[in-house]
């Protein structure tokens, strides 16, 4: 069966049509047919159950292991937290326990994203639990030995938060090279769960552990519950390097990064949702030692309980969420994520007794997994391979930004208006971020094929060219008659974004002054490398604009390229007598 339209990135190194040669013969698997849109999402869903992921050896022992370091995680949020309500009575200080967590993903992400895309994944999740342990037992004997004011838990609380920017993107990362690609949704569910199976038992264990044995023991728990992912992480033999493209100077792939999330509508969406929901919902995380202490009248175990009811009702969110996804859009559970999460604080303002309490901690538990979960997935499902570590950190800076910023603000509303005010607040602003929805819809995951065309065959050249050799400047000539113009222009604005969103400079379209029917596209890379990794990085998902231009260009050939390096034409000065 022949190939029904390729992908054009360069019209002279691939196939686009079957009856248009160009350099060479198509393959048979160069065409992958798949059933599109809605059909082909029905029959991946009668195939994959919420625990698929589970099939798989290395997945379910980083899972298992991974449960471990999350529970010893939430005994030492709940000793860090409560400590701060015994070293001072200042609302902000003790919201800002959250905020020194989120705030180093928020300034470290990208660089961690970076790294994730272009080092060995398994490497980096050991330097960052190595790190997180060592933080962790020096935190451990601070504790005992009587040492720790308010800023100097901060401090660690900071540092810790940091290993969590370092680890995230390489984790989430990871995930899409452990599980098949339909799995993926399931993988990310199952991991929010998981935490928050934790998040159940976690919190309420912890208060008993602070209040029988003090904080400082529930620090020593945390670095233990280490070790058992690092075994794990040792064990895994580590994902196997596909990506043909050499591998990005550091700089160069922050702004790589940084330019294909700018260009990329989809993902634009989730990072602002994220950041608004971030925004609002850390209102009942900052402040709920506050409401164990002042409304509700409990302490360090009334903590837990309530945190552990949060972490139930993210469970009965994340087994939901295939279903709920099943029946609903993905924009009808983010708006409805947002409101129920804006009642449940509501109802928390005004409630005193426990046993209520606890009915808005499960709604606001499953609000908050069906948002996040769904936002990390349709981030992976948005980002091709190469750029999927820097496209999560991304999303976590926008996610973790809006809770730090939160943090401290209603931290600071309730230092003026009171807890309950400052919780009315929060619930009134994601009330706005849902209605956000209504102009900056989410997009539905799974509509594109990101995975990379693989048609791209390096030219051969006649001058001897390094990979740092350049400027390079890329000219590809079309003609079209005047009554295609206006659909020309529509896919060159579409061309376009493709070329900057991958690392095409100086995009311009020129017009022959001569020769009316003549068009050519020009862009410029810094180097010979740059345009290898520029070609490399068309997708599947690119075909539709690439089919569109060659079937409106006219004439027996395709459309001609040329390849030129930009060479200095004045006399240097140190070539001057």
């Amino acid at each position: 069966m022949a190939c029904p339209g390729g992908v054009l990135d360069d019209p002279g190194l691939t196939l686009a049509r079957a009856a248009v040669p160009i350099r060479g013969e198509a393959r048979r698997n160069d065409c992958i047919l798949q059933p599109s849109g809605k059909l082909r999402e029905e029959q991946v869903s009668r195939q994959i159950s919420a625990l698929g992921p589970l099939r798989h050896k290395t997945f379910r022992l980083l899972w298992i292991t991974s449960q471990v370091s999350n529970f010893g995680g939430l005994v030492q949020g709940v000793g860090a937290a409560w400590m701060m309500t015994s070293l001072t009575t200042s609302p902000n200080m003790i919201a800002l326990v959250q905020a020194s967590t989120a705030l180093p993903i928020m300034l470290f992400s990208l660089s961690a994203g970076a790294l994730a895309d272009n080092y060995d994944r398994r490497r980096i999740l050991l330097i960052a639990q190595v790190f997180m342990l060592t933080v962790s037992v020096a935190l451990a004997v601070a504790a005992f030995a009587g040492l720790l004011t308010p800023w100097v838990l901060l401090g660690f609380t900071f540092l810790l938060g940091t290993g969590t920017a370092l680890n995230n993107p390489s984790w989430q990362a990871s995930m899409g090279d452990i599980v098949p690609r339909e799995n993926l949704p399931e993988a990310v569910s199952l991991n929010s769960m998981g935490f928050n199976l934790m998040r159940s038992v976690g919190p309420a264990l912890g208060g008993i552990i602070v209040a029988t044995a003090g904080a400082g023991a529930a620090f020593a728990i945390n670095a233990l519950s280490y070790f058992p992912l690092l075994g794990a992480l040792l064990a895994w033999p580590g994902a196997a390097n596909s990506q043909k493209e050499a591998r990005e100077p550091f700089v160069p792939a922050l702004g790589a990064g940084l330019r294909y999330v700018a260009m990329s509508p989809n993902l634009m969406r989730v990072m602002l949702r994220g950041l608004l929901f971030g925004l609002g919902a850390v209102s009942i995380l900052a402040l709920l030692p506050l409401i164990a202490r002042d409304l509700v009248q409990g302490g360090a175990f009334v903590y837990g309980i309530l945190l552990g009811f949060f972490g139930l009702g993210a469970i009965c969110g994340g087994l939901l969420n295939a279903t709920i996804r099943k029946r609903l859009s993905n924009e009808a559970i983010v708006r409805g994520a947002f409101i129920g999460f804006g009642l449940a604080t509501m109802m928390l303002s005004q409630s005193t007794w426990l046993w209520i309490s606890l009915v808005p901690m499960l709604l606001a538990g499953a609000c908050w997994v069906l948002a996040l979960s769904l936002f990390n997935v349709t981030v992976q499902l948005s980002s091709p391979r190469w750029v999927v570590g820097r496209s999560i950190a991304m999303y976590q800076m926008a996610t973790f930004g809006g809770l730090a910023v939160g943090s401290w603000l209603w931290g600071m509303v309730a230092g003026s208006i009171g807890t309950d005010g400052a919780l009315i607040a929060s619930g009134l602003s994601l009330m706005v971020g849902a209605a956000v929805g209504l102009r900056f819809a989410m997009p539905q995951f799974g509509g594109m094929n990101l995975d990379p065309l693989n048609r791209f065959t390096e030219p051969a050249l006649e001058l001897d060219l390094r990979g740092r050799s350049g400027p390079i400047m890329v000219m590809i000539d079309y003609r079209i008659s005047a009554a295609d113009i206006p659909a020309f222009l529509a896919a060159m604005t579409e061309r376009r974004r493709i070329r900057r969103r991958d690392g095409a400079r100086q995009w311009v379209l020129l017009r022959d002054l001569e020769h009316h029917e003549q068009w050519t596209e020009s862009y410029h890379v810094a180097t010979w490398a740059d345009y290898l990794r520029h070609n490399l990085r068309r997708t599947q998902a690119d075909a539709e604009v690439a089919d569109t231009l060659m079937r409106l260009h006219q004439g027996p050939e395709p459309p001609r390229v040329h390849r030129m390096i930009e060479r200095q034409s004045a006399v240097l000065h140190q070539d001057l007598p």
